[in-house]
């Protein structure tokens, strides 16, 4: 008798893919929260593979920031115009001219929290009822906490005591007029999964993930990049630098990490032998312990 066995990462897809034709079956309108970073571009081609022939039957949202990296649009740009897919954008600017957040000032002020209110008027006004999102449950503690469905009560808040059990991967969709779900179909994997897939599949991602020279400024033991929208200390220096990104976000605080890694496979292989998370050079999850659970029980991704 043959036996058919699933190496880990046919495995990982295999469970992917069965969250996402979950989500299509359960959900009325479901999107993809696509910030052009690695994880939400191998949900995308999880997606692609779960719906082919067929288009995928999900808009992809982005929330801009208006302090984006530029090479992060033109990549989001790119990919919509492959997919021919619709694309859901909602703008940190309009919220910021709409009186409905303020913008932080200071030396370290960021976009990142002023996202909340975006995401969730973007939720609001388009009538979704499920946000897939990238998130994996070894990025960061708060994360860890997730479930594949995720419930959010009718303000878009997060309550990691009240969330549903998925035994035996069965899933519970249901929810009242004003909630809804996020989803997160890659909870399971790791980071050096996630390249490894990105490696096995061949699929493009951003050149801010391989080692190139920018012009960096050392802040909160990172290298931020250097950008119109940065405010230097008297005794800070702008230094050419050989860096790539682990993670991307806002431009004002996403940290890069000196390295030649330049292909995919020195990628995973400088990866492979890394001890602190790809989130430890965010500066928006050094704030406090419990910054990113914080910004979750508001309504972030």
């Amino acid at each position: 008798m043959s036996k058919y066995y699933l190496n880990y990462l046919d495995e990982l897809e295999s469970e992917a893919i069965y969250v996402l034709r979950e989500v299509a079956a359960q959900f009325q309108n479901p999107v993809i929260l696509f910030s052009g970073g690695k994880d939400s571009i191998v949900v995308t081609h999880l997606a692609k593979k779960a719906f082919y022939p067929a288009k995928i039957p999900f808009p992809l949202m982005h929330v801009d920031t208006g302090h984006n990296f530029p090479e992060t649009i033109a990549f989001r740009d790119n990919i919509i115009n492959e997919l021919g897919a619709q694309l859901i954008v909602g703008s940190v600017q309009d919220s910021i001219d709409n009186g409905r957040v303020a913008e932080e000032r200071g030396k370290n002020a960021t976009r990142n929290a002023l996202q909340i209110t975006t995401l969730l008027d973007a939720i609001e006004e388009n009538s979704i009822d499920c946000a897939i999102g990238g998130g994996r449950r070894d990025e960061e503690k708060a994360r860890a906490k997730e479930r594949f469905f995720s419930h959010r009560d009718d303000f878009g808040q997060w309550d990691p005591k009240n969330q549903r059990p998925e035994l035996w991967n069965l899933f519970n969709g249901k929810h009242f007029e004003g909630e809804h779900f996020r989803a997160f179909p890659i909870s399971n994997w790791t980071e050096m999964d996630v390249w490894n897939y990105i490696n096995r599949e061949n699929i493009s991602i951003p050149s801010l993930y391989f080692a190139h020279e920018r012009e960096v400024v050392w802040r909160q033991n990172s290298w931020i990049p250097n950008s119109e929208f940065l405010k230097l200390d008297e005794d800070e220096e702008v230094v050419l630098k050989k860096v790539r990104f682990r993670t991307l976000g806002d431009i004002t605080i996403t940290g890069g990490i000196e390295s030649d890694a330049d292909t995919v496979e020195k990628i995973a292989l400088e990866v492979s032998g890394m001890r602190q998370t790809e989130r430890g050079n965010r500066s928006d999850d050094k704030r406090s312990e419990s910054a990113m659970e914080d910004r979750k029980r508001q309504g972030y991704f």
